[in-house]
């Protein structure tokens, strides 16, 4: 028996099914049709400053720029037919870039919103797309209908008015409930109104709304998603400033019930003590210590649990982080893209770089900053440069 052609074929059959399953499990992108209306522009042909060469990322993969002229391209939502709606912090507007012959790149922008103030979050859900202002959130009904005349109401809008750390990020939980953190209004300070410093959540459908503090002493989220087993709720947390290059971590955690308390502004990064309030605060063991310290100042923002099919089978359920990158560190650090790798205990087992080079760390010199990640349906994966104005998309090839 020749046992050396019976162990080929076993491999070649492995290889091929690992294929078959790989493309079972990945969709493709669609064809999508929008009406012409005055709001719509064309960016087929926009070009982004950009230097992908630069770029490092696995073997296999490969990224190319999806969206170009997406000024301060911030927070991302999907749509179910793959219309990708896009905040602004430093601008004011809102809007829907697709890619309407599904050739992997976007061909049109719609202006859904002017003139509004930092509507960096955006959420879809139910056919109606929501943004948050610093203190509003609207409603944009049936939005896949009325891209070329978008109207909003607002849903809500006494949250506080304060512009420092007053940018949020949304997204809907596994409760249907909407979750929108409300940033600390300082570098550090002690908040009288508990909504500071955490993550709240709303009922859109209720009559009168009112915010419920789910997660408290959370400095500066802009960033967090539900893990597709557990639906746990985890997300990124700017660490506070003006304690040296190297202190404190900036933090991946995870919330399992409502109520729990993350540190801030007495602990942070679950063991280092605030030196102006960290007497005031409870003993260290009372606060929930971080699942992962992701390094200081890098400002940890944009995180999705990848469950696509286009991707390696390793990188299923994991989480994938934009680092926007430090501002006042001696030596700039983040402005990357990681992968915190989380086991089956819901344990974050190591955190690796996945898309780097947008910093040339010998030179210092910053040609773009990483805010948002987001899966598109093909399992590609999209993520937003508020410096570069752009949106990248990365795909997988195989080796």
């Amino acid at each position: 028996m020749n046992y050396s052609k019976i162990i080929s074929f076993a491999v070649c059959f492995g290889l091929l099914m690992v294929q078959a399953s790989c493309q079972q499990n990945s969709k493709k992108l669609t064809e999508i049709k929008t009406p012409n209306s005055s709001n719509k522009r064309s960016i087929k042909d926009a070009q982004a400053d950009v230097k992908l060469d630069r770029i490092q990322l696995p073997e296999g993969f490969k990224i190319d720029v999806w969206a170009a002229d997406i000024p301060n391209a911030r927070s991302m939502a999907l749509a179910e037919n793959g219309v990708v709606f896009v905040g602004n912090r430093q601008e004011k507007n809102v809007y829907a870039v697709i890619d309407e012959d599904a050739d992997g790149k976007a061909d049109t922008k719609f202006i859904l919103a002017e003139g509004l103030r930092m509507p960096n979050g955006v959420a879809y859900k139910d056919g109606d797309l929501y943004v948050a202002e610093v203190s509003r959130i609207l409603k944009f009904p049936d939005i896949l209908n009325n891209l070329g005349n978008p109207k909003y109401e607002v849903i809500y809008d006494q949250y506080p008015t304060e512009r420092h750390h007053g940018w949020k990020f949304i997204a809907f939980g596994p409760d249907g409930m909407l979750y929108v953190p409300v940033g600390a209004p300082c570098n550090i300070c002690e908040s009288e109104d508990e909504i500071f410093a955490s993550i709240t959540r709303i009922d859109v459908n209720s009559p009168n709304p009112k915010p419920e503090v789910y997660a408290h002493g959370v400095r500066n989220s802009v960033g967090f998603d539900w893990h597709p087993v557990t639906r746990n709720l985890w997300f990124t947390d700017n660490g506070r400033d003006m304690m040296g290059d190297d202190i404190p971590d900036c933090e991946l955690n995870v919330a399992t019930q409502a109520g729990q308390h993350f540190g801030y502004p007495y602990w942070h990064a679950g063991n280092v003590k605030d030196p102006e309030f960290g007497d005031k605060g409870e003993s260290q063991d009372f606060y929930v210590a971080p699942a992962a310290k992701l390094g200081a100042h890098v400002a940890p923002l944009g995180i999705r649990f990848y469950e696509g099919g286009m991707f390696p089978e390793g990188y299923k359920n994991q989480a994938i982080i934009a680092k926007h990158g430090s501002w006042n560190r001696s030596k700039k650090s983040g402005y990357d893209v990681v992968v915190a790798k989380i086991d089956d205990a819901g344990k974050v087992s190591g955190v690796e770089t996945f898309a780097s080079g947008w910093l040339d760390d010998a030179t210092q010199e910053v040609w773009g900053r990483p805010v948002d990640v987001q899966e598109l349906p093909d399992g590609s994966l999209l993520i937003s440069d508020d410096v570069a104005n752009c949106i990248y998309r990365v795909t997988y090839t195989g080796n």
